[in-house]
């Protein structure tokens, strides 16, 4: 058994403004996203200049923020919305999806691709290696804060944490550090390894998809449903793995799709 350290969630305090680790793990994720898109644009054969980096991950920013934040709400806040009209608005009172960040952040490339008169899947495939660091990042705000704790276990391996509203403390399953590792930390390094070669438009952002599902599928069994929502059937299954089902269809039927219909990438210049 590990004893959660009890981390003050609040990096720093200037004056009246207090900065929070959460808050910092956004900006760590969105500049390492940035630093890596840039790499990546300066390769030999790249279709794509730093002014596109700069304006893409601006695009990609509007999209996690607001769709993070509206997808918490629909998905897992109804209750407290009805209860408060503003709620949805009250950002500082925590409530980010990353299903709603996904679904924002897909929207919003597909927009900046309009724009660009790029192919939406091209932006996608380009896009996809970036968020996994990004995602560590936020995991690790996650357990700092001392939230998104996975459920009761004896392994080893568990954190004794504050119980809730009085109860006595129990170990618990570090899910937050889990997902970090697996969807981050991992779907970082497996797409940013496949993407360093030539794919077909849509294999990249596929597998990044299909790798997403299934972990997060998975390691949905030892995390904490929402105390709001519970499990909604058979005792295990959670809004988390509903989510995850189309997450994990799409990216199939994209890999599918690009083995067997394979379109060349527009992110290289064409070799003879």
């Amino acid at each position: 058994m590990l004893r959660y350290p009890q981390i003050d969630p609040v990096a720093l305090h200037l004056g009246p403004v207090q900065v929070h680790w959460y808050g910092i793990m956004y900006v760590i994720g969105f500049a390492t996203a940035w630093w890596l898109a840039r790499r990546r644009a300066a390769q030999p054969g790249s279709t794509w200049n730093g002014d596109d980096v700069d304006d893409l991950v601006f695009w990609a920013m509007l999209g996690v923020i607001l769709g993070g934040r509206i997808g918490y709400v629909l998905f897992y806040g109804t209750a407290y919305w009805q209860l408060d009209p503003w709620y949805p608005v009250k950002i500082w009172q925590g409530g980010m999806s990353f299903h709603g960040a996904l679904i924002g952040v897909i929207t919003s490339l597909a927009l900046f691709a309009w724009r660009r008169s790029r192919n939406a899947l091209d932006v996608l495939d380009f896009t996809a290696p970036l968020p996994g660091l990004g995602i560590l990042a936020g995991r690790i705000g996650n357990f700092i804060n001392g939230e998104l704790w996975g459920a009761p276990t004896e392994s080893a391996w568990g954190f004794l944490v504050p119980g809730a509203a009085g109860e006595p403390p129990l170990v618990r399953h570090a899910s937050q550090l889990y997902e970090g590792a697996l969807e981050g930390l991992l779907l970082f390094v497996l797409l940013w390894w496949f993407s360093s070669r030539p794919r077909s438009r849509g294999a990249v952002i596929g597998l990044g998809l299909a790798w997403y599902g299934v972990v997060r599928f998975l390691i949905e069994f030892v995390r904490e449903p929402d105390a709001q929502l519970g499990y909604l059937a058979g005792g295990w299954l959670t809004m988390g793995q509903v989510l995850t089902l189309p997450m994990l269809a799409a990216g199939l039927v994209l890999m599918a799709l690009a083995a067997l219909r394979p379109q060349a990438s527009g992110n290289r210049t064409a070799t003879r």
